[in-house]
Parts: structure tokens; C-alpha cells; sequence
């Protein structure tokens, strides 16, 4: 095997349709980002999504103030979809198993 293939983004993208807004895309995370998400996860689930949201969109490309700003001005549900999709592509939809991520004890 050679090692350097396990250091080799292998990470899928799709789009999203926000309708009346257009069409984005995104793609799924990497374990770190999941777990960086994870840690700022305490200052509450907003601030979760801004980080997981932030990582994550392709196109366009959003920091994690410009995700804020979009979380003021959208519809309540209109990240749903997006949010939903990052979650398929980073294999951590419902029903996924969820035993191989660490809990707050374990090292990463």
C-alpha cells in the first residue's frame, strides 16, 4: 500500500438547489473538520453550523461571517437542505453509525 494515498483529499461534492436563491455547491468533511466543528459545538448549535457551513461550501465560498450573515437573513429552513447534503457526503447522515467518532475523553 502506499501511505501517501490515505493523504490524498478524497472527499465528494454535489450541488444544492436554495430555490429563489440558485443553486450552490458543497462538499462533504473531513474527519478533522468534523471534529473541529464539534468543539465549538458548547457555544451552541449556530455556531456549529457556521463552522461546518464555513468548511464546507464550494461554491460559493462563504467564511464563517459571511454564514452568519446568511443565517440572519434566510428562511428557517432554507439551510436544511444544504446542511443535510454536507452530512450525506461526510457519511454522518441518520441512521450512520456513530460509534467510530471519538467521545469528549478520547483523542482524535
Amino acid at each position: 500500500m502506499d501511505k501517501e494515498a490515505l493523504f490524498t483529499p478524497r472527499i465528494e461534492q454535489d450541488k444544492v438547489e436554495l430555490p429563489g436563491v440558485g443553486t450552490v455547491i458543497v462538499r462533504g468533511l473531513t474527519r478533522w473538520e468534523l471534529l473541529t466543528a464539534g468543539k465549538v459545538a458548547d457555544k451552541g448549535p449556530l455556531y456549529m453550523e457556521r463552522a461546518m457551513l464555513a468548511f464546507a461550501m464550494v461554491d460559493p465560498k462563504l467564511t464563517e461571517d459571511e454564514v452568519a450573515r446568511w443565517q440572519k437573513a434566510s428562511p428557517g429552513a432554507e439551510m436544511m437542505p444544504v446542511i443535510q447534503k454536507i452530512n450525506e457526503l461526510s457519511g454522518v447522515t441518520q441512521g450512520a453509525s456513530k460509534s467510530d467518532l471519538p467521545s469528549d475523553g478520547d483523542e482524535p
